[in-house]
């Protein structure tokens, strides 16, 4: 078989988990498999990159960054060969452009356009294990170093895999696996044994951190399979596959839950075609993403009030921007609110199960818990609540539901 797996900064934080991810790679080689790995920067130490660049500048340019951010996974690509071959086998380490990632040209979070992996290919023949620092590429033309965003190494995993043709990508992490919900908030929250993609991309697009989005809209566009497990045992891990039957039996498979999250309200918007397109095609332009939005007509039909969420990080920016646009459109004000958070419940089963949002709504309206807003898919009902309720949330969501049980 040929195996991709993938290392995050937990996994490869210091020397000795350096060593133990080693002993695990040789493990498999060992088991008669080809093996990629993909790793991390050192936990903690891009955002030791990230300080120091601005200890310099409060507004360093996106291409430095790249090449700045992208030395730490080079460093622990080279530090995992070296651990490997310490122990007797053959490893070569692989930057993104060695690997032959291209990526488009938008820098600090650009898209992965092609891998060649030719030399990987050669070097895998000849016994080999290569080591990838993930998070990176270059373009294809200026050869200019790129790198695809927070979680991007997950990214370069299930692409290599793809690429290469791979019979299975393992995303290795400090969970042993995808869970119901948080067990730091619900100790009593199960591993799920398998999961289909749809659903992991909902519950990682809503807050959970296994997996990045990215690398699971990639895995189900191309079939990869992929298994998350923990990096620090030998329990056996969580499928993400394409859904079957048995997933279809139980309406809600977890809770999500997200912090970063603010709401913008425009209010006194002139109620005519056009406006909505202006207000987001400003911030389209800006390339700061937009989740759920809610547009209230008054009453006698003249003005609405749009309210939209963002990620926290980007509100004050977001705001500035509207704020901008607001003043165009002759809008009469604009309010920002950081203090909530997004609930969600996820399950293919809703496409088959009825009155699932409604016990959601009842379930926090019996605990006190007012919805802000509401946003729904087939398989997904978000609602934005305040976050002080976050926890409390979560725990009566997964209790209604009963996800405690297999």
């Amino acid at each position: 078989m040929l195996i991709v797996q993938k290392y995050g900064g937990t996994s490869v934080a210091n020397v000795e988990r350096i060593k133990a991810v080693a002993g695990r790679v040789v493990k498999a080689t060992q088991e008669g498999n080809q093996v990629v790995v993909v790793v991390s920067a050192m936990a903690g130490e891009t955002d030791k990159l990230i300080n120091l660049a601005h200890k310099i500048s409060q507004n360093p340019s996106d291409r430095e960054m790249d090449l700045l951010l992208s030395s730490g996974e080079r460093v622990t690509s080279a530090l995992t060969a070296i651990a490997i071959e310490s122990l007797g086998h053959k490893a070569m380490a692989f930057t993104g452009r060695q690997m032959g990632i291209i990526t488009d040209t938008v820098h600090t979070k650009a898209r992965i356009e092609k891998i060649t992996g030719e030399r990987a290919k050669k070097v895998l023949d000849e016994g080999y294990v290569v080591v990838v620092a993930g998070f990176q590429g270059v373009t294809e033309h200026k050869d200019e170093v790129t790198t695809l965003g927070r979680g991007g190494s997950d990214l370069s995993a299930v692409a290599i895999a793809q690429a290469l043709n791979a019979d299975l990508c393992e995303i290795y992490t400090d969970v042993d696996g995808v869970y119901t919900t948080d067990p730091n908030i619900v100790p009593e929250a199960r591993k799920l044994d398998k999961i289909s993609y749809e659903e992991m991309l909902e519950l990682a697009s809503l807050g959970a951190k296994v997996l990045q989005t990215r690398s699971v809209e990639f895995a189900m566009n191309y079939g990869v399979p992929v298994v998350v497990r923990s990096s620090f045992n030998n329990n056996p891990g969580t499928l993400v596959t394409k859904e079957d039957k048995d997933m279809e039996k139980v309406a809600v498979s977890g809770v999500a839950y997200d912090k970063n999250q603010a709401k913008i309200t425009v209010t006194g918007v002139p109620d005519k075609p056009g406006i909505a397109a202006k207000l987001f095609k400003g911030i389209a332009d800006a390339n700061m993403i937009v989740d759920m939005i809610v547009q209230n007509v008054s009453s006698d039909g003249k003005a609405a009030d749009i309210s939209f969420t963002v990620p926290k990080t980007e509100s004050k920016k977001a705001l500035k921007m509207t704020e901008a646009i607001v003043r165009e459109l002759g809008a009469k004000g604009v309010t920002l609110r950081d203090d909530i958070a997004k609930i969600s419940i996820v399950g293919v089963g809703m496409r088959t199960h009825s009155g699932v949002a409604a016990k959601m709504f009842d379930t926090l309206a019996g605990h006190g818990i007012n919805i802000v807003m509401i946003s729904t898919s087939e398989i997904k009902v978000s609602c934005v609540i305040d976050a002080k309720y976050t926890e409390l949330a979560v725990r009566v969501l997964h209790d209604a539901f009963e996800l405690e049980k297999a």
